[in-house]
């Protein structure tokens, strides 16, 4: 199965005293560029995030967030800071003493002063981390990897259709081709022809001026590109049908054929030709342009 490299995918799950959210979204790009965004005291888990996106994605320009919610009432704890509650009380009491004033600070007044009491949530290991986070992430995957497919194999139908426009035009150039270098030949020997009335005094060798137009005619023959444009052929729809990540090997194949017709629209010399081949140019991009969104 050919894969888009445009997608979105999502895990969720909740846990005795957290949730978890996982949402992954992709593009098209070259390369693999990841983006995670995550709370920062799970930053630790993000290079295996990085290493599970990069092995099951492989391209595409890709953006993870991942949410997570405490849940529950044993999540958190509250930590009292001793020292500095002391130390409040005991400077209210100087206050007291040097203003003459009763001092009638109490214990709720001193807890709400800032850091004396500090609630922190229980933090977990990096493998306790990971074994709640992970399968999540791993979900997320799947659900984007199902959407990448669906999208993929419709990329795949549609590029096969393109691939049939192109090989008719390649047919049709085919039946032409053995035609362009008589018709050549023909034409340069009635040139020579008008050429040798206008100056009938001219001495030639007819045994030369047929190796020389036989020469000439036979530049014009495009049998060899036609072939390794069929083989090119053969390999695009060999790796549409593939699995998994085809879309650099498109491109190469792309790139080759592109190349063979314009080798054959630069030797053909022929109008008919010469117009298959901007046909095939031009279908030819349009197939270009949708590999770029397969992964």
């Amino acid at each position: 199965m050919a894969f888009s490299m445009t997608g979105y995918g999502r895990g969720e799950q909740t846990y005795t005293t957290r949730r978890y959210l996982v949402e992954i979204k992709s593009v098209n790009n070259r390369f693999c560029d990841i983006s995670v965004r995550m709370p920062r005291g799970y930053a630790v888990l993000e290079n295996k995030i990085r290493e599970r996106i990069t092995e099951r994605l492989v391209r595409g320009k890709i953006d993870v967030f991942v949410t997570i919610e405490d849940v529950g009432d044993g999540n958190s704890t509250v930590e009292m800071n001793t020292g500095l509650a002391k130390a409040y009380s005991d400077a209210i009491k100087t206050i007291a003493e040097l203003t003459g004033r009763e001092d009638n600070t109490d214990a709720y007044q001193i807890a709400r002063i800032p850091d004396v009491l500090v609630a922190r949530a229980n933090s977990l290991t990096p493998e306790e981390a990971g074994a709640e986070l992970l399968p999540v992430l791993d979900a997320a995957i799947e659900d984007i990897l199902k959407m990448r497919g669906i999208e993929g194999e419709k990329l795949v139908t549609d590029l096969l259709e393109k691939v049939k426009a192109f090989e008719s035009m390649h047919a049709a150039v085919k039946l032409r081709a053995p035609l362009v270098p008589k018709e050549y030949k023909e034409r340069l020997m009635a040139r020579i022809e008008d050429l040798l009335e206008e100056k009938a005094n001219l001495v030639y060798d007819e045994t030369r001026r047929e190796a020389e137009v036989a020469v000439f005619a036979d530049k014009c023959a495009i049998d060899e590109e036609l072939t390794r444009l069929s083989s090119h052929m053969n390999q695009l729809r060999e790796t549409l049908r593939a699995t998994g990540s085809i879309g650099k090997r498109l491109d190469f194949i792309l790139q080759e054929m592109n190349r063979e017709v314009n080798t054959i629209g630069s030797k053909a010399n022929d109008i008919t030709i010469t117009n298959y081949v901007l046909d095939m140019k031009t279908e030819l991009e349009k197939i270009r342009e949708q590999i770029q969104n397969l992964a």
